[in-house]
């Protein structure tokens, strides 16, 4: 059966109480939420870059990372046995640096953008994420995506273009111009690199754990971040006129920041990296909503349009599971993915430590008595 014939029988067998369910009700939900953290650290960033002059983006991210450290690194620092800190070191510590780099120049070279090029490309190109994204999880997580996958994020990428054009008609084609084709260039780069660490992010948290990655992201994380604020902000930390406010507005953007990262490895593990980034097209109209009434942006209807646009892509994204490659070194087949933080990642170790009378029980069980891995180990 070709792919038109399998979208003509799944409409004609459509029923929505198996598209509209509770786990598609939380997911969008906690992808909105995620949405609205972004839109947190946006409005504190304006506020910050136009009521107090401050445009410091490494020492905003060093907070974060900070943060990531003081709470997940000291986690795997308490943790004993096989998945402890030192043994994450020894194994993986090369990995999580590249990881931490990537991370750390995806956020930097995306603030960077803003000097040289407008609102409207930075927009407009942010959205490359997207298919770089699925490209990846081809390649790396074997996501086999179907058809109605690629109708669904055109439908968002069109969604996105409501915008622009509401900004436009709007006025709001607003930023430097100083040197647009290197700043699209950091946009695309900027687009890719967060991609890159998406992907890594979801093969983590899948196949080893939240903590570990948020631990590691936050430890190389910090240690880069503080080099190139040295390096780059030497002169502009200092110069910062530090007030209640200003102290308030870096507390409110580190700690949107840091719940972003918290929760966003909850949200991918729960749906996918692809599904997390659609649902985070809206993050601009929220910000665009709130400008309303905080910056006296003009509102325009297709604001609206576009917001619902996102949404019905979003949902038909989801409508659908997206397949994966029959492989027995896939994600769902990993015997890394059925375990909880922390425990071991090695099979034959983590059956050793089970009562020999247990294991024996189990061997005996009927099928009724069996979960795959999937069932254990790809859901929250």
């Amino acid at each position: 059966m070709n792919e038109r014939s399998r979208i003509l029988l799944w409409i004609r067998e459509f029923n929505p109480k198996q598209v509209f369910t509770w786990q598609l009700a939380k997911t969008l939900a906690m992808g909105q939420g995620l949405a609205g953290l972004i839109c947190g650290t946006a409005i504190t960033s304006q506020f910050l870059a136009s009521n107090f002059h401050v445009n410091t983006p490494m020492l905003q991210s060093f907070l974060n990372y900070l943060l990531l450290t003081v709470t997940y690194t000291t986690m795997l620092l308490c943790r004993t046995g096989d998945g402890n800190f030192l043994q994450i070191l020894k194994r993986r510590w090369w990995k999580y640096l590249l990881l931490g780099l990537v991370d750390v120049e995806a956020n930097y070279t995306v603030v960077k953008a803003y000097q040289y090029t407008t609102i409207t490309s930075i927009q407009l190109l942010d959205c490359f994420v997207i298919p770089v994204l699925m490209g990846l999880s081809w390649w790396i997580l074997k996501a086999r995506y179907r058809l109605i996958h690629s109708v669904a994020v055109c439908i968002c990428l069109l969604g996105v273009g409501a915008m622009v054009g509401a900004d436009l008609l709007a006025g709001r084609d607003q930023g430097s111009t100083s040197n647009i084709l290197l700043g699209d260039g950091l946009v695309l780069l900027s687009a890719s690199l967060y991609a890159v660490s998406n992907v890594c992010q979801e093969y983590t948290v899948k196949n080893l754990s939240r903590v570990e990655f948020l631990g590691m992201v936050g430890l190389f994380g910090t240690i880069i971040s503080t080099i190139q604020m040295v390096i780059l902000e030497h002169n502009e930390i200092p110069a910062i006129q530090w007030s209640w406010e200003v102290g308030l507005l870096f507390a409110a953007y580190a700690l949107c920041m840091y719940a972003l990262y918290s929760f966003m490895p909850i949200v991918i593990k729960l749906s996918s990296a692809t599904s997390v980034n659609l649902s985070l097209l809206t993050a601009d109209l929220f910000g665009l909503f709130c400008g309303i009434f905080l910056f006296h942006y003009n509102f325009s209807g297709l604001y609206i349009v576009s917001l619902v646009v996102i949404l019905i892509g979003f949902v038909a994204f989801n409508a659908v599971p997206t397949p994966t490659a029959a492989t027995d070194s896939s994600p769902s087949s990993s015997p890394a993915a059925t375990c909880e933080e922390g425990c071991s990642e090695n099979p034959v170790d983590a059956q050793e430590l089970q009562p020999t009378e247990d294991r024996r029980k189990r061997s005996t069980s009927g099928p009724e008595q069996s979960y795959s891995s999937t069932e254990l180990g790809t859901r929250m």
